[in-house]
This record gives C-alpha cells, sequence and structure tokens, in this order.
C-alpha cells in the first residue's frame, strides 16, 4: 500500500509541476499601441441577475474602445425579476449600442441557446462572451484588439478571477479559481489545451459557423465554452490561444453559500465528464485518488503508525504542490497568499470534491433556479 501511495503523489506531483512548466511558457501580453480595427459583438446571457447588472454595466461604459467597432447583446433568459427593466433604461445612455433580445430554447441548454441565438444577431466579426455576474477592465476590447491583430488566432481564451471579501467561503473560491487559472494558462503552455471559461471567452464567427457551434453537445446543460474549445482546437490546432494579460482579467463574483459552491461544482462535473480529451480524464482520475488518499491519510496513520512519518511527508507534498499551482497564477494578479494559512485548502477541497462525486452521481443539479438531468 505505502508503494502504491509515493507513486500516486509522486505523479501528482509531477503533473503539477508540468502545469506550472506550460503556465511559465505563456508569454505575458500587453496591449500594444496598435490601431483599433476589430470589430466585436459582445454577448452576454442573463437570468435574473438584477442585483449584478448595474455595476456590469458601468464596467461597460467604462471600456476604452471606439463604440462604432463594438455592440453589446443581452439576451434574456425567462428573468422574472427587473433585469430587463435595467438593461432598457442602459440603452438609452449607453456610448455603446446594446441590444436585448429573447432566448430562444431549442435544446437542452439554455446559455448555448441564448449565445447562437445573440450570433444570429451578430453583425461583428468577433463574438466575445462575459456573464452578467461580472466586471470588465477599460482595455478588456483593447487588449483583444492587439492580440488578434497580432497573433492571427481563431479563439482567445483569457483569464477570469473571483472576487473576494476576505471571508472562508470567498476566500476558498478564489484560491479555488486561483488553480483552475494555473491549469488552464499551463495546458495551454504545454500545447494541450484542456479548459476555458466563457465568462472571458472570444472566439472569430466564422470559426463557430465553421465547426457548427454547439451541434453535437447541446443536449448537455452547461459546457458553452469547453466543448467549444475542444471542437476549435480539432480544426483550428495553432489557433487557439491565451491572452494572458493583466489587463484582460474579468472579475466574477463568487457563490453566496456553500449550497451554490456545491451546486455549481456539480454544473462544472456534469461537463468535464462528458469531454473527450484522454489527458484531462486521466488528470481527473489522478486528482480524484490523490484526494481520497488525502483523507484516508489520518486514518492509515492510526492504523499503521510506524508508517506515520512517511504519511506525514506526503500529506506536506501535496499541500506544497498545491501552493506552488495557486502561487503561479496569485503572483500573475500580484495577490499574496501566506502558506500556513493556505495549508486549509486541500482538505476542504478534497472534502467538497467528494460531496461534489456524489452530487453528480445523482443525476440532476439546480442552476438558476432550474433542475437539469445529468446527460
Amino acid at each position: 500500500m505505502i508503494w502504491g501511495f509515493l507513486i500516486l503523489f509522486a505523479a501528482y506531483f509531477f503533473c503539477m509541476m508540468a502545469v506550472v512548466y506550460g503556465f511559465k511558457k505563456v508569454r505575458f501580453f500587453s496591449s500594444e499601441e496598435i490601431n483599433s480595427k476589430t470589430r466585436f459583438s459582445v454577448v452576454i446571457p442573463f437570468r435574473n441577475e438584477a442585483e449584478n447588472l448595474s455595476n456590469l454595466l458601468k464596467t461597460i461604459d467604462g471600456l476604452n474602445y471606439p463604440s462604432k467597432l463594438c455592440e453589446i447583446i443581452f439576451v434574456n433568459d425567462t428573468s422574472e425579476d427587473s433585469s430587463e427593466a435595467i438593461i432598457s433604461a442602459a440603452i438609452e445612455n449607453s456610448k455603446f449600442s446594446i441590444k436585448l433580445i429573447q432566448n430562444k430554447r431549442v435544446s437542452n441548454s439554455p446559455k448555448k441557446d441564448a449565445i447562437s441565438e445573440a450570433i444570429k444577431h451578430a453583425k461583428f466579426e468577433w463574438i466575445v462572451t462575459t456573464d452578467a455576474d461580472c466586471e470588465l477592465p477599460k482595455n478588456w476590447l483593447k487588449t483583444f484588439n492587439a492580440f488578434i491583430q497580432k497573433n492571427k488566432p481563431v479563439m482567445v481564451c483569457a483569464p477570469v478571477i473571483y472576487e473576494s471579501d476576505g471571508s472562508f467561503l470567498e476566500n476558498f473560491q478564489q484560491l479555488d479559481g486561483f488553480s483552475l487559472q494555473t491549469v488552464t494558462i499551463g495546458s495551454f503552455g504545454l500545447r494541450i489545451p484542456m479548459l476555458s471559461n466563457g465568462a472571458n471567452l472570444a472566439y472569430s464567427k466564422e470559426a463557430f459557423l465553421n465547426v457548427n457551434g454547439f451541434s453535437g453537445n447541446d443536449h448537455i446543460a452547461s459546457g458553452d465554452d469547453i466543448f467549444l474549445l475542444e471542437k476549435m482546437k480539432k480544426v483550428f490546432p495553432k489557433q487557439v490561444q491565451f491572452l494572458k494579460s493583466k489587463e484582460a482579467i474579468v472579475s466574477t463574483k463568487p457563490q453566496k453559500n456553500w449550497k451554490d459552491v456545491i451546486s455549481q461544482r456539480i454544473r462544472w462535473a456534469s461537463k468535464t465528464s462528458k469531454q473527450k480529451s484522454l489527458l484531462l480524464i486521466l488528470l481527473g482520475v489522478l486528482v480524484f485518488l490523490v484526494n481520497i488518499s488525502l483523507l484516508a491519510t489520518p486514518f492509515l496513520i492510526l492504523f499503521y503508525f510506524k508508517y506515520a512519518g512517511l504519511y506525514v511527508l506526503l500529506i506536506y507534498l501535496k499541500l506544497i504542490t498545491d501552493y506552488i499551482v495557486v502561487r503561479q497564477t496569485a503572483n500573475f494578479l500580484s495577490k499574496k497568499i501566506d502558506f500556513w494559512k493556505f495549508q486549509w485548502l486541500p482538505f476542504v477541497y478534497a472534502q467538497l470534491f467528494l460531496i461534489v462525486l456524489y452530487g453528480s452521481l445523482r443525476g440532476n443539479y439546480v442552476w438558476k433556479g432550474r433542475t437539469f438531468q445529468k446527460q
């Protein structure tokens, strides 16, 4: 048994260090003084987001980009609050062209339907998606424009971070988000892109139509970002790229309670289990086994006390590995992480991992007030 644990934790360490290596290989990009000429249709699906839309609209009005080269398309997904009224008022006052359209449900995925409907109405060449609970940096589109002109991609994935008020719950989500961001960027650096986030994603409208959009996975409620990434990298392997820039970071609100965190993670698990990437599947299995082992080590120490020192060493190997991974994105964002305060994170994550696994096996989850069946 002890040899199995040694091999497992060693494999985890080397995989995570490969991710860190990949993260460092992706170069930083700054919005150079390049003429703005890329035309963007920014797509924002929403459902009952009245409490968040005001902040989003303020950051939209603060965007440093020519208004004639940008349009904003809000897609209402059967909201029951004052979201529509807030957007309608903004249409009258914004310097940008803002459209408000209604979602047309044709599949099991409301968000994919909303994006597809918006693309039908989009008049510009590049689609940029974000969420209604996000805030956008002022040079967001300017940075996308410079990156697109310089690198000629067809799809650009960009960073997303969670805000945090310093509470235990929000700190956990922020640090967990850092680790996901490191894995995302690291996979691009290793030239095997595995993850993306629809809260900060851009792609050519022509390329979207070329890969038949979300066709083939629209029966799965979530995954507008990851499944599209898989299709894009298959057809355009060298033109799917990551924009590693502080000027392109979109911030999003964390979930308000642990119940919503669990529902969110179950929703994520529902799409990752359907991915076709063998490497991502193997990485998921490895992470699963390591987290199970982490929770089991205290009991193993009790029953196999003669190996207690070795088990403690393995626990700290996991802690140090995770700390190194999280620090990559933290340093990128100029955020400091205290290692001694960080030590609780892997244990909380391991417990959450098991809860989410159990929840995902039940076959359904609740999101935005609606119940979805796992496909």
